[in-house]
């Protein structure tokens, strides 16, 4: 009898992840998945266009939730998920980073007493104004399996008494950018597109809460931007939320090159050809660091601290780091195919009947 996972996915990184994952499952001996999509991201940019490129599974259940506040949005996946797990009654339930779909579907897991895998446990960003934070926590301390992408996490999670079920693992995004990058290489045609020239231009992204929420704050970030772009041109993909905060709050954008969304591949090649890169994503300061592009961090704290340890990164208003040092600490590639492995080595006996 094959070990059952139901891997729970909703925004842009999470797809990312799991490609790697359902990947690794697809080619590991006594595994089958099935997949939730949430649809916490809707926009088809950020969402469908992922799964074609990514070559992930079609989801079977798609429960096209989205929008309201945090509560609201949480409450309503919980509600949706319950039912469905009971129906498919899978052995592991998998989710994958911070966002209100992990923590609906980690919560909605354990309390009907089914173990959770969490990919990317133990980031610490230490801010708990920011809600990503707070479902990292609830999300971990829900686990029975705690997929680290670092030591660093490994020791998060030990000074909260969590000890038991945590694996070093490596992590997926790395397996990911390997993977990407060759396809984006040669299938994507971004550049030309946007007749841009590489290391003649810097990536942004911006959508976080705490920087599309806060008036005064989004006006300082787009203003950073514009007087990155004097001396080389920004182009942004503009986030929806970010769309829309700036237009209700009247910031223009006007000086900066704003583009629609843009798939998977797309952004891999922006971002490997990129001079430097600003972005509040916790998934792109990492991959600028695998791509070995300076980032500035629009945040005044990260979850990868690594990053900045090693040069690569700097927070926004923080001090510059000159000394940059090679990758360290995020595996050797496989991070997916060891997270395979475990999944199917540590399944609890499944009850008779």
């Amino acid at each position: 009898m094959s070990i059952k996972i139901l891997t729970v996915v909703g925004a842009r990184p999470q797809f990312i992840k799991a490609a790697a994952v359902s990947r690794a499952i697809r080619e590991t001996d006594g595994l089958a998945e099935v997949m939730i999509h949430t649809g916490q991201h809707f926009d088809a940019n950020m969402s469908d266009l992922f799964f074609e490129e990514l070559a992930i599974p079609k989801p079977k259940h798609h429960l096209d939730i989205n929008g309201g506040g945090h509560g609201d949005m949480t409450g309503r996946m919980l509600m949706a998920i319950e039912p469905i797990l009971l129906a498919e009654r899978p052995d592991w339930v998998v989710v994958y980073g911070d966002t209100n779909s992990t923590l609906a579907g980690s919560l909605a897991a354990a309390k009907l007493h089914i173990p959770v895998a969490h990919v990317e446990a133990g980031l610490r960003s230490f801010n708990r104004r920011m809600p990503e934070e707070l479902n990292r926590i609830v999300t971990d301390h829900l686990s029975t399996l705690h997929l680290c992408p670092t030591a660093t996490a490994i020791a998060n999670l030990a000074t909260e008494g969590v000890v038991n079920g945590v694996y070093h693992v490596g992590d997926v995004m790395y397996d990911a950018t390997v993977f990407a990058l060759e396809k984006a290489e040669i299938g994507s045609t971004i550049l030309a597109d946007l007749q841009l020239r590489p290391k003649q231009y810097s990536l942004a992204t911006v959508h976080r809460a705490e920087n599309t929420d806060d008036p005064e704050r989004l006006r300082e970030v787009v203003q950073f931007l514009l007087e990155q772009s004097r001396g080389r041109t920004v182009v942004l993909p503009l986030h929806p939320r970010t769309r829309g905060a700036a237009a209700r709050l009247g910031v223009s954008l006007e000086g900066l090159r704003v583009i629609n969304p843009v798939g998977y591949l797309d952004m891999a090649k922006l971002l490997h050809h990129a001079a430097e890169v600003y972005t509040d994503s916790g998934g792109l300061q990492k991959e600028a660091y695998f791509h070995r592009v300076p980032c500035i961090t629009l945040r005044d704290e990260t979850e990868w601290t690594e990053t900045v340890t090693n040069g690569w990164n700097r927070l926004w208003k923080g001090p510059a780091h000159l000394v940059r040092s090679e990758i360290t600490d995020y595996g050797r590639g496989r991070a997916a195919f060891e997270i395979a492995e475990l999944l199917r080595d540590q399944a609890p006996l499944r009850a008779a009947g």
